[in-house]
């Protein structure tokens, strides 16, 4: 998406926007902090600013490589090996239910049947608590949403939290369910997000969240979601320049916190359509943005909590399918290691739909495939084969075929490749109706359990505030 030169150019005004505008963070104790590190500190403006050389040493040690971890191990979700995961996202505020096509509220139930239908598709590599969930009150929020993902998936599990206290209950449900602290450090179940407000300010609140992850060993990521002509500059190049002010500030800033913490670069950059002031996340310029912000990412060698798959169309249709598409193939062939937002998601974030995950799950797939590439050797070029067919023969019963069918193609479960009659004789059902089903009889299977009674009871007794659903 960027040049070489183009990526040094918004490097070099990233680091320009740090040194000479700042960050502005309303806290003097995080601030002294900052001074103490080295970094140059005005109390009357309560910013920060990151000097080239000072960044340069603090961000070296930022990890290159480390593992999100799953609860059986199968899924782990490697950062900085040169992989791609697709994940579904968060703080939806209504679903569109699976029985009546109508659009409710969102609840804790909808929270634990998300998670027990990530855990099923298999493109969808980790799940981040996609919901608000209306039933709950402040107090154990965040706690109850964490405990029904636990109970739910394997995956590993992330979502973001209020505030210090909030996550501190997570942090302690976690290390119940990890079997203690320190293995709760070496592989970590879950991990948070922490976002800075475009533009360039970190709220008190944020930063202690941010600080008290790094100290236990809690992958983070502080992702700045910075909206073209609205929270940042109305050209590309300027969004991605203060964007990546914004996102090496945090990773600094997690360094300074606990060196050595691991912690993703993080971008949510998206666009506004200016003839309406509509907010636009499924544009391709949207899509453009974190494709390149990927670039920017590696040129630190920083695995990278990217945004794709998002769409602005209401329901899972035509507008839906090639938003989401484009931007998932765009930041997948980018290199992106972690791509949120990619499964389930509608009306431009606000929107959560049962059919959409399992439809964005074979997108994924796809994706997939087009990464794998075309493999060139002996075997796979076919010249015995093609001598035993000859001229006029036909390869459908050859060993060669059958031999290389399963890894060769993707086969996708919902796309029409029937021919027309029988398609007809079937109900005529296109994709959507085909998500509806199988999002159906998944959840219909029976819930996920991934705590034992023991677990369960232990975890209620120690957390009184956990509800039912």
């Amino acid at each position: 998406m960027l040049s070489g030169a183009g990526i040094r150019e918004i490097d070099r005004a990233g680091r320009k926007i740090l040194r000479q505008v700042g960050v502005r963070i309303p806290d003097e104790s995080m601030l002294e902090q900052l001074r103490a590190a080295g970094a140059r500190v005005d109390a009357g403006s309560q910013r920060a600013y990151l000097p080239g050389k000072w960044l340069d040493e603090i961000l070296q040690s930022a990890p290159s490589r480390f593992i999100l971890s799953s609860r059986d191990g199968k899924s782990d979700v490697h950062l900085g090996e040169g992989r791609v995961h697709f994940g579904n996202g968060g703080r939806v505020f209504r679903v569109r239910d699976l029985d009546t096509g109508e659009h409710r509220p969102t609840s804790l139930r909808d929270v634990a049947c998300a998670a027990a239908l990530v855990d099923r598709l298999e493109n969808i590599r980790f799940f981040i608590v996609p919901c608000q969930a209306h039933d709950l009150q402040p107090g154990d929020y965040h706690l109850n949403t964490f405990y029904r993902a636990f109970c739910h998936t394997g995956r590993h599990v992330m979502g973001g939290c209020d505030g210090p206290e909030d996550v501190h209950q997570i942090w302690e449900l976690a290390a119940a369910i990890a079997g203690g602290r320190n293995r709760l450090r070496d592989r970590p179940l879950f991990s948070v997000i922490t976002n800075l407000i475009s533009p360039l300010t970190l709220d008190p609140l944020v930063a202690e969240t941010l600080r008290f992850c790094c100290r236990r060993g809690i992958p983070v990521t502080c992702a700045p979601a910075p909206i073209s002509g609205a929270t940042a500059p109305g050209t590309l190049a300027g969004t991605l320049a203060q964007m990546h002010a914004e996102a090496l500030a945090g990773v600094a800033l997690a360094q300074v916190f606990a060196p050595g913490c691991r912690v993703l670069y993080g971008a949510v950059p998206a666009t506004m359509d200016l003839r309406k002031m509509e907010f636009a996340m499924g544009s391709v310029e949207s899509a453009m943005l974190n494709a390149a912000a990927v670039q920017l990412a590696r040129r630190y060698r920083l695995p990278i909590y990217a945004s794709a798959g998002v769409s602005d169309a209401k329901t899972p249709d035509v507008q839906a399918g090639y938003e989401k598409t484009l931007s998932m193939l765009l930041v997948a062939l980018s290199g992106a290691d972690y791509i949120h937002l990619a499964a389930g998601m509608l009306d431009s974030g606000n929107t959560m739909s049962y059919e959409q995950y399992v439809i964005d799950d074979e997108c994924a797939g796809m994706v997939h495939r087009v990464l794998k590439g075309i493999a060139v050797d002996g075997e796979k070029l076919g010249l015995e084969v093609i001598r035993k067919a000859g001229p006029g023969g036909n390869f459908v019963a050859e060993d060669h075929t059958v031999d290389h069918m399963m890894d060769e193609f993707f086969f996708p479960g919902l796309a029409v490749r029937s021919n027309f009659d029988i398609w007809e004789q079937e109900g005529g059902p296109g994709v959507a109706e085909r998500a509806r089903e199988k999002a159906r009889e998944i959840l219909g299977g029976g819930p996920n359990e991934f705590l034992d009674p023991g677990q369960i009871s232990a975890i209620r007794r120690k957390f009184p505030g956990i509800q039912d659903i």
